[in-house]
């Protein structure tokens, strides 16, 4: 297996992975980490109430906060055992199993947030077609924030060629989840997208 390897390689490859992620951020969580950061750019996005997809939404902590300060949230992940997490840690918002490669959810959100590196798990040759079905499912004028480090196994030039292609436009670039601006040394990319 590659450095690069889809979640769904890793899991087959330890089983137990996505239990160790659950009880990682589960941990995280006892001690007091501040594990809300991307959902409090998200919220800075959007009107309270917003219909928000959490696209990869693993254990769900981003969904859960979004839907602690009044979203209507949505969290798709492909991983069964992450969402089973989800929903016993974060009750509130419809959690669903899902590939992002495939989602037709039949409705839109006014916003999609999709943290975590999620997007540096889906197989290469895949990536554009989630990007395709994420537009798919954002509502105008709504945004993606959408974030990953450069250590992950996809260039940022390769995803901005990857948005553009699938209909995104860029509106703003930040290097951290706390706004800090991004430049072309920056390690951690964090791509707040509109339909173009």
């Amino acid at each position: 297996m590659s450095d690069h390897a889809s979640w769904a390689e890793i899991v087959a490859e330890d089983p137990k992975h996505s239990q160790r992620y659950v009880d990682r951020f589960r941990t995280l969580a006892a001690e007091g980490a501040d594990l809300d950061g991307e959902a409090r750019l998200v919220d800075a996005l959007l009107p309270r109430g917003s219909r928000v997809l959490d696209a990869g939404c693993g254990p769900g902590r981003v969904g859960g906060a979004l839907h602690r300060v009044g979203h209507v949230v949505t969290g798709v992940d492909g991983d069964p055992v992450l969402v089973a997490a989800a929903r016993t840690d974060h009750p509130g918002p419809t959690w669903l199993v899902g590939d992002l490669t495939t989602l037709d959810l039949g409705t839109t959100f006014d916003g999609i947030v999709c943290a975590g590196n999620v997007i540096t798990f889906v197989a290469p040759d895949r990536r554009r077609d989630a990007l395709a079905r994420l537009l798919a499912h954002l509502e105008p004028p709504g945004r993606l924030a959408i974030g990953f480090g450069d250590h992950r196994g996809y260039g940022f030039a390769e995803f901005r060629a990857d948005a553009a292609a699938t209909g995104w436009a860029e509106d703003l670039l930040l290097a951290t989840w706390d706004l800090r601006p991004w430049t072309p040394q920056s390690d951690f990319l964090v791509a707040v997208l509109r339909p173009a």
